[in-house]
This record gives structure tokens, sequence and C-alpha cells, in this order.
């Protein structure tokens, strides 16, 4: 986050090893939004940026780890939603169903 409780989209981009272009996508995001200041701050543009970090910072301990974390989120079908991938289902507005998905795995559910 940054001074303004904005995600610090530099620094996320960084961290996967990503370009602000790869981050937009993975996050649903036209490509162009994270590099205009004023569209990279806009509420939408949060919220889902948010949602994306969300998922991956609860998966990431049982993952091995921050990128095993992203890999699963990019390409790992949940057969629980007809093998699509996390990322799929987030860039569709379902973030709140994989997130329902994963708590439901938390407690002993299966897929």
């Amino acid at each position: 986050m940054d001074r303004n409780g904005k995600i610090a989209i530099e620094q996320v981009a960084d961290g996967f090893g990503m370009s602000k272009g790869q981050l937009a996508q993975t996050a649903g995001l036209a490509r162009e939004t994270l590099y205009r200041s004023e569209r990279s701050a806009a509420v939408k543009t949060q919220g889902r940026l948010r949602e994306m970090l969300e998922i991956i910072s609860r998966v990431s301990d049982w993952a091995g780890g921050k990128e095993q974390a992203m890999a699963w989120y990019r390409a790992q079908p949940l057969p629980a939603f007809g093998g699509r991938t996390a990322e799929a289902l987030v860039k569709d507005g379902k973030a709140a169903a994989v997130r329902d998905y994963l708590d439901h795995m938390a407690v002993g559910g299966f897929a």
C-alpha cells in the first residue's frame, strides 16, 4: 500500500516479476489501465487488484510462496467451477465465489 491507502502497483508488479501491463491483464483490466495514474487509482481498478491479491495471499502458504500462489491463481483449474481458474473467475467478477470456495476448502471441504 502507498501513503494514500492505494495498492502500490509498481511494487506489486515488481514483486511478481511482471510489467504493469501483465499485472493488469492478470487482474482482468485493460493493459493501459495501470500506466495512467488516474485510472490506476480508480475504485474499480483498486477493487479488482485487491480481490486478486487477497486470493493470492490466501493460498500463498499452502502453495509454497507468492510466486507459486500466482501460478496457482493463473493456471490451476478449479473443479467446482467447471475447470475455470481463479484468474478467469476474478476477471468475470466472481472473486467472492473463489473466496467462498477457499473458505470451504480450508475447513476440509471437497472440491
